[in-house]
């Protein structure tokens, strides 16, 4: 069924595995999950920007590099098919025509259009994260799963499905969790592990207190906005993402449906992270350009603030206008 993954890499020497700049524990989870699987070969891990701190927790994050390897021969992108989310790659020549001169294979789990123009080979389902769908690939083409990359695999798992809570978690996600522990993923110590880095000093406990004064509400509280401006980003990001910070504490508000934590560039651009509760979140982003899942997704514009603002609460109101009625 995924002979198309073996037929790729078959006859490689030096394969690139890319992540978006966008980096999260699916996309790492899956990246380090293939450089195990591929432990016949040369495997450079890249990503265009520093694997946040929060997420050191997996073993062997800082085997991913910022340098491109421009040596490699062929390129996997994982957790995305957006040319929005590779625009640091494509904007550089050099990178850029890497990807238009090398085979390229994509293996992606978002329900959003792939829009790249790049000759690819694909591997594209909608399940509930990219490292289930690489799970799926292994077992159907025979590669060996060692402990570790169980563990990766797992990670990656239960990062996009919120540790297998989320609307998109299937009883595939539980039973491939299960497999992966009897291939040696160690959950309890992984969990302790994650728990450890995921602790914030006083300084990012004070910070959040900031961004929950800085929440707004609109449409009768059903969508809260958290405008995190460049300062914001320069001063924190490294040691914890504001939107990791802020997006689920959004959620929780009694009323909230939609939750979106906006960044701002200094060069013009502006990010949105979405998180719903109802399956609109990919519709939004995608009046913005962006897109994702149902209930979680994002978007890159050049706007201003101003007049992004008016027009996400006007989108959100349309989606969920036209959501059926409770009875």
């Amino acid at each position: 069924m995924y002979d198309k993954f073996s037929d790729f890499i078959k006859d490689k020497k030096h394969i690139c595995v890319i992540q978006a700049e966008n980096p999260d524990g699916d996309s790492l989870g899956s990246a380090l999950a293939l450089e195990d699987a591929l432990a016949d070969k040369e495997v450079s891990l890249y990503c265009p920007v520093d694997i946040p701190k929060y997420m050191h927790y997996f073993e062997g994050w800082s085997r991913v590099e910022i340098d491109f390897p421009y040596k490699a021969d062929a390129f996997i992108i994982v957790d995305t098919a957006s040319s929005t989310l590779l625009s640091k790659l494509l904007d550089d020549g050099a990178i850029r025509n890497c990807l238009y001169s090398a085979p390229v294979l994509v293996i992606d789990h978002h329900e959003t259009e792939p829009d790249l123009d790049f000759d690819h080979e694909e591997i594209i389902e909608t399940v509930s994260s990219c490292s289930l769908l690489l799970y799926r690939i292994f077992k159907d083409q025979k590669v060996k799963i060692n402990a570790q990359c169980a563990e990766n695999l797992l990670y990656g798992i239960e990062s996009d499905t919120l540790g297998l809570t989320s609307q998109s978690t299937t009883s595939e996600d539980f039973r491939a969790s299960a497999e992966l522990i009897d291939l040696g993923a160690k959950i309890a110590e992984m969990e302790e592990r994650r728990r450890d880095y995921m602790k914030k000093s006083a300084r990012i406990l004070d910070y959040k207190a900031d961004l929950i004064k800085r929440v707004e509400y609109h449409l009768d509280g059903k969508l809260a906005t958290v405008l995190i401006p460049f300062e914001d980003i320069q001063e924190y990001s490294d040691e914890y993402n504001p939107n990791v910070l802020i997006l689920e504490e959004l959620r929780l508000v009694e009323g909230v449906e939609v939750a979106v934590a906006i960044k701002t560039y200094p060069d013009g651009k502006l990010t949105g992270k979405i998180r719903t509760s109802k399956p609109i979140a990919d519709q939004l982003a995608g009046y913005f350009g962006g897109g994702g899942h149902p209930y979680a997704a994002g978007f890159r514009i050049y706007e201003e603030y101003s007049e992004t603002l008016p027009e996400l609460i006007s989108a959100t109101m349309k989606l969920l206008d036209q959501l059926p009625q409770d009875n």
